[in-house]
C-alpha cells in the first residue's frame, strides 16, 4: 500500500450507519404531519449532502474574494443564482402547484435589512460559518459550531423581541421584479445581470481551474431550492427555524409569549404553540444536519474534537448572536434573505448582498483579534 493510500481517508460505516438511521426514523415521525414533510426532511439532506461534499460555504467564498482575489465559488454562486431565476420564474408565475399556493422570498426594502445584514456579514467570519454553514459543519463534526448555533438560535430570539420596533424603522415597500414588470422581463432582466457579474468576476480573478465542485454544488442547490418550492410552498429558509427553536426553549424556561408582538397572532403563534416536527423549516434544518453527517462519513472525515481555544469559542459566541440578531430583521440569512430573495427577484435579496458584504470586510478584519486563521 502507497503512503498515499495510507493516509487516505476511509469510509467510516458506523457514521452513516446512525445517521441513516436517524434520518429513517424522522422520516417515520414527520410522516404523521402529511406526506409533504417526509419529502422536505429528505430534501434537507439532500442539501447537507451537496454542501457538505462540495464544500460550499458563503463565509469562506467572500473572504477569499476579498483577501485573495479567488473568485471561484463567488462564480458559483453567481451560477447558483441564475438557475434558481430560470427554475423560480415559471412556478412564481403559476402562482399554485400541487393544490398548494407558491410564494417567493419577498421582504421591504429598509434600514432593517442593512443593519441586519450588515451584523450578519460579520458575524458570520467570526462565528466561520453562515446559515448553512453553521448545521452542515455542524453535521461534519465541528464541535464549535454547537456554540455558534446556540448563540445563533439565542439572537434570533431576542431580535424577534424588537421586530415591531425594527418594522417601524425607514423602509421601502417590498419590490418583486417579477410582479412589477412580468416574470418573462424580470428573468431576463435578472439573467442579464448575473452574465455581466460572471464576466466580471472571470475577468477580476481566478474563477477558472478547480472551480467544478464549485459550480456543481451551486447547480445542486438552486435544484434543491426549487423543489423546497414545489413542496414546501416557499423557498428555502434556515433561519426561521432558529428564531423558533430560541422561542421554544425560552417558553420552556420561563418565558411568557403573552403580550410578544412578533409571536402573537398568525404563523408565529401558531408554530410556537406546536411541534417542531410541524414546522417545515425546522424539519428541513434537522434533514440538513443529518444528511451533512452522512456525507461526512462517506468521506470517512468526521471527526469531532473538544479541544477548542477559548478565544475561538469567543468569537464563535459572538458571532453566533450577531448572525441570529442580523437574520432575524433582515428577514432572512444568506439563503432566505440572499439566495431565495434573488431567486424570487425580489430586490431585498440585493440590498442584503451589498450590506453583509459591507459587513463581510470588517469581519474579516477582526478574525485576527480571536486567534481565527484568514486562509
Amino acid at each position: 500500500m502507497t503512503d498515499a493510500a495510507a493516509d487516505r481517508p476511509r469510509f467510516q460505516c458506523p457514521v452513516v450507519l446512525v445517521g441513516g438511521a436517524i434520518l429513517a426514523l424522522g422520516l417515520w415521525r414527520v410522516a404523521e404531519h402529511g406526506w409533504r414533510m417526509p419529502v422536505l426532511l429528505v430534501i434537507g439532506a439532500l442539501l447537507g449532502l451537496v454542501l457538505y461534499h462540495a464544500a460550499f460555504g458563503f463565509t469562506a467564498a467572500y473572504r477569499r474574494l476579498i483577501l485573495s482575489g479567488d473568485t471561484r465559488a463567488v462564480a458559483a454562486q453567481v451560477a447558483m443564482l441564475a438557475l434558481a431565476t430560470i427554475l423560480f420564474a415559471p412556478t412564481l408565475a403559476e402562482g399554485t402547484i400541487l393544490g398548494v399556493k407558491i410564494s417567493g422570498a419577498a421582504a421591504p426594502l429598509g434600514l432593517q435589512v442593512v443593519v441586519g445584514a450588515f451584523l450578519f456579514g460579520i458575524g458570520m467570519q467570526l462565528g466561520n460559518g453562515c446559515g448553512s454553514g453553521t448545521l452542515f459543519t455542524l453535521g461534519g463534526g465541528s464541535t464549535r459550531m454547537i456554540a455558534t448555533l446556540i448563540f445563533f438560535c439565542g439572537g434570533s430570539f431576542w431580535a424577534s423581541l424588537h421586530m415591531q420596533w425594527w418594522n417601524a424603522t425607514p423602509r421601502l415597500g417590498t419590490i418583486v421584479l417579477g410582479e412589477t414588470f412580468g416574470w418573462s422581463i424580470a428573468l431576463v432582466g435578472q439573467l442579464a445581470l448575473l452574465g455581466l457579474l460572471w464576466l466580471a468576476l472571470r475577468r477580476w480573478g481566478r474563477s477558472l481551474g478547480g472551480g467544478w465542485p464549485f459550480l456543481w454544488g451551486g447547480i445542486g442547490l438552486a435544484v434543491l431550492n426549487w423543489l423546497t418550492l414545489v413542496f414546501a410552498g416557499h423557498a428555502w429558509s434556515i433561519t426561521w427555524g432558529f428564531s423558533l427553536w430560541g422561542a421554544k426553549t425560552a417558553r420552556a424556561l420561563g418565558w411568557d409569549p403573552a403580550g410578544s408582538w412578533f409571536w402573537t397572532g398568525g404563523y408565529q403563534e401558531w408554530a410556537l404553540k406546536h411541534e417542531l416536527f410541524a414546522d417545515t423549516v425546522s424539519v428541513m434544518n434537522i434533514g440538513l444536519v443529518l444528511g451533512a453527517l452522512i456525507a461526512a462519513g462517506l468521506a470517512g472525515r468526521y471527526a469531532p474534537t473538544l479541544r477548542l481555544p477559548a478565544r475561538s469559542l469567543l468569537a464563535a459566541a459572538i458571532g453566533g448572536l450577531l448572525m441570529g440578531y442580523g437574520a432575524r430583521i433582515a428577514f432572512g440569512c444568506n439563503i432566505g434573505a440572499f439566495f431565495s430573495g434573488v431567486a424570487s427577484t425580489s430586490l431585498h435579496g440585493w440590498l442584503w448582498f451589498l450590506a453583509a458584504f459591507a459587513g463581510t470586510w470588517l469581519g474579516v478584519r477582526w478574525r485576527p483579534w480571536f486567534g481565527l486563521e484568514n486562509e
